[in-house]
């Protein structure tokens, strides 16, 4: 099967020209893509054509891109998500980079592919709030949107036509040749003597890749934090989809890929800086009933937590992020 894809760095206003065929940057592996959605240039253009267009909102107002910006690291640099008419959601908005890669959707994963992802924003009343239905009849109204479902699938415009094509952009938001990935690969001069005490940190002392491991600094799995346990109405998180009472306040770990361009942090956006994600990891968490046995105080000294933070900052921001920029639209 063919598979990967780069980044979109130096799309910018172009087409994805060869995006269907790239390789995977340093650092990442290969991506295995859906039998029933291979990538092509084509379907790729547009998804990004429909990644980026408001008038998959009721009110022509929000755009995919307008949460999962670019420009801020694919999320929103916003606490929460802003939806239709103002609306704000209760969560923030999780990054797009490398969200290819991974089995699970949303902070609670109650989405199993990327496809299935793509469709629940444009449905949901607080943040696009156009029932598919109606989605797809404000796009087929569009000729260049005709036009181009037509040539992609070789069909009108369908709502499982929109979900592929924009999964298939969003597969190429790839992030990777990072200083970890060239200090890895060979290159001792890639990291700085802070950041390569920060990553011993953070694969011994601090035990942040107990969680945060592999090629995107992922186990992909669902962990409570204790983050807003103390809150008056508890966001239950992963127990509201599984329905086991173990996954109560759990949530999806997060890339660590880029993560300095995505604060704030933590599902709620509740820590603004990464020096506080480090300080409220160091603390413990907040002990409470379902706490992750992986999360305990870690008693690091003021420099250690500096390294750490340096080594998060420097050390996995990659030099070709993966950027774009909104196309001509039909």
């Amino acid at each position: 099967m063919r598979r990967v894809l780069g980044c979109c760095a130096m799309m910018g206003a172009l087409a994805c020209a060869g995006m269907a065929a790239a390789a995977p940057p340093l650092g990442i592996p290969e991506l295995e893509f859906p039998k029933d959605n291979p990538q092509s240039d084509a379907k790729i253009e547009l998804g990004r054509m429909l990644y980026f267009d408001k008038r998959l909102s009721a009110d022509n107002t929000i755009s995919c891109a307008s949460c999962h910006d670019p420009k801020h690291g694919w999320s929103n640099n916003d606490a929460t998500a802003v939806g239709v008419g103002g609306q704000r959601g209760g969560r923030s908005s999780p990054t797009i980079v490398n969200s290819g890669y991974q089995r699970f959707q949303f902070w609670d994963g109650r989405a199993g592919s990327l496809e299935e992802q793509a469709l629940g924003p444009i449905a949901n009343p607080i943040e696009m709030n156009l029932p598919i239905e109606e989605a797809v009849k404000k796009l087929a109204a569009i000729a260049g949107y005709q036009k181009r479902f037509q040539e992609v699938f070789s069909s009108g415009v369908t709502a499982d036509g929109i979900a592929k094509a924009i999964a298939a952009f969003e597969r190429t938001v790839v992030s990777g040749n990072a200083p970890y990935d060239r200090f890895k690969n060979g290159d001792q001069a890639a990291l700085t003597a802070e950041a390569q005490t920060g990553m011993k940190l953070f694969f011994g002392k601090a035990n942040c890749s107990a969680c945060h491991k592999g090629p995107h600094f992922t186990d992909g799995g669902f962990h409570n934090l204790g983050v807003g346990m103390t809150a008056k109405e508890v966001d239950q998180g992963r127990r509201k989809i599984s329905g086991l009472e173990g996954d109560h306040g759990a949530f999806r770990t997060p890339t660590l890929r880029e993560i300095a361009r995505t604060a704030p942090y933590m599902h709620d956006g509740s820590l603004k800086t990464l020096e506080e994600v480090v300080d409220y990891y160091d603390k413990g968490g907040h002990p409470n009933d379902y706490l992750d046995e992986e999360i305990y105080p870690l008693k690091l000294k003021p420099e250690e937590k500096q390294a750490l933070v340096t080594f998060l900052k420097e050390g996995l921001a990659s030099a070709s992020y993966p950027d774009a920029s909104a196309p001509e639209l039909p």
